[in-house]
């Protein structure tokens, strides 16, 4: 009796946390909490009928992922993009892109290719109705798919890792495009499946290899955009 009446509120807690952390970390990922902004606990408890215990848990686990920082005076906020080293991340991802893509063409195995094409399906039907947040999601799928053909779950748990890391990017790429990709960034993922499909590593290679250079090309042209007016003096 004692046994399961404790269980009970353990659960509870479990899924206070999970909820918190979940709501969390997609509205900073998806920037609807952009880069700086404060995270007040006492009105996150309220919006999320939980105690603040569930929320320090949530933002203790965010904060390992490197997405809440937690200043001197004890608050909280959404950290920084770090911009300046960005070339770090392209680097990273661009060579996750284009490893995971080249074995997967080396070791696919029967269902892969049903899974990758349905995550696509899903892409398509994202791109087709200007859902950017529906994009991000089923891009990173695309790619998981890909990486889980590599049959490296190393380079898989890196990769999806660097996805993730990069949604906040990504929604930056969809906006610089209005949330109105145009149709090569569906044709970019069909020729993928085909080389993949086909076995071609070193064609799935170079055609992963051009897709994360137009995400990355487009990206630096947005931050590079000179946003000032000329005022007429």
């Amino acid at each position: 009796m004692n046994d399961t009446a404790a269980a009970v509120p353990e659960r509870k807690r479990g899924s206070g946390v999970k909820k918190a952390y979940d709501l969390l970390r997609t509205e900073i990922l998806d920037l609807t909490l952009p880069p700086g902004s404060p995270i007040d606990e006492v009105q996150l408890a309220e919006r999320l009928s939980l105690s603040r215990t569930p929320i320090r848990e949530a933002l203790a686990r965010l904060a390992t992922e490197g997405l809440i920082d937690t200043l001197p005076n004890r608050s909280t906020m959404v950290s920084n993009i770090d911009f300046l080293n960005l070339h770090t991340f392209f680097d990273a991802i661009t060579l996750m892109y284009r490893v995971t893509t080249r074995l997967a063409a080396q070791n696919w195995k029967d269902g892969d290719l049903e899974v990758i094409n349905a995550h696509q399906r899903d892409f398509a039907t994202a791109v087709a109705n200007h859902d950017a947040l529906a994009m991000i999601g089923t891009n990173r799928d695309f790619h998981a798919a890909i990486a889980d053909a590599a049959r490296n779950p190393y380079y898989r748990t890196l990769f999806v890792r660097l996805l993730d890391d990069g949604r906040r990017l990504l929604r930056l790429y969809y906006q610089s495009f209005n949330d109105r990709p145009p149709p090569s960034v569906i044709q970019e993922h069909e020729d993928i499946i085909a080389a993949i499909t086909a076995r071609d590593v070193e064609t799935s290679d170079r055609l992963a290899k051009a897709h994360a250079d137009q995400i990355v090309s487009q990206i630096q042209k947005l931050l590079s955009r000179d946003q000032r007016q000329d005022i007429k003096l």
